[in-house]
């Protein structure tokens, strides 16, 4: 009986110390925070022609829309869109809207190429979820499904990106059953990474 009580302490203490000595690794890995890696800024301009068949665009609004993304999806703040060449008058809905882009991504150091902004100082960078639904940002409508589609294939390759998760579905000719449902990662300032995000609230 003895012997039983004894066994039975030793596993017991036997557990008890393998489980405390898995703690201190299980709290530094939860709490592990990524480096920042260094990053420079590079240009891009592209002239955006929205093609779809479920909505319309004025120039002007489709121009604002982009931009919206545009910051959504990792870009500087100073990012332009403007209305393109367009044969509706402003505000008015055009079938062939256009918006010129200019605007400035960022990428690691070492992923640099033409187009990178030498005046500009290297900037710790870090990669961020984002995040692409109906009214996230609160200005995207399920209308704009082909629009999240266009840009997804024409403009974020522009972008430094990873997991790319497109689950958008668009219904030509209507809203009812189209879903936006895109997220990826962005490698962006880490200043903007830490305090903000397009992903959706638990």
């Amino acid at each position: 009986m003895k012997k039983l009580l004894k066994l039975s302490l030793c596993m017991s203490y036997g557990f008890l110390g393998a489980s405390l000595g898995a703690l201190p690794a299980y709290a530094a890995d939860s709490g592990a925070a990524a480096a920042p890696e260094a990053g420079v800024w590079q240009q891009h301009k592209y002239s955006f022609e929205f093609l779809g068949f479920t909505s319309t665009y004025s120039c002007d609004g489709l121009a604002d829309k982009l931009r919206i993304l545009l910051i959504a999806a990792g870009a500087r703040a100073d990012a332009k869109s403007r209305p393109g060449a367009c044969a509706a008058a402003f505000g008015r809905p055009d079938k062939f809207a256009r918006a010129e882009l200019n605007f400035y991504t960022l990428t690691p150091t070492g992923n640099a190429a033409a187009g990178a902004d030498g005046k500009a100082p290297p900037v710790d960078g870090l990669w961020r979820q984002v995040s692409f639904a109906a009214h996230t940002p609160r200005e995207l409508a399920t209308g704009d499904c082909e629009l999240i589609e266009q840009f997804k294939s024409s403009v974020l390759p522009m972008f430094t990106v990873r997991n790319v998760d497109s689950r958008t579905t668009c219904i030509p000719h209507q809203d009812s059953g189209s879903v936006i449902d895109l997220k990826f990662d962005s490698f962006e300032p880490a200043q903007k990474a830490l305090g903000h995000s397009t992903a959706p609230k638990a």
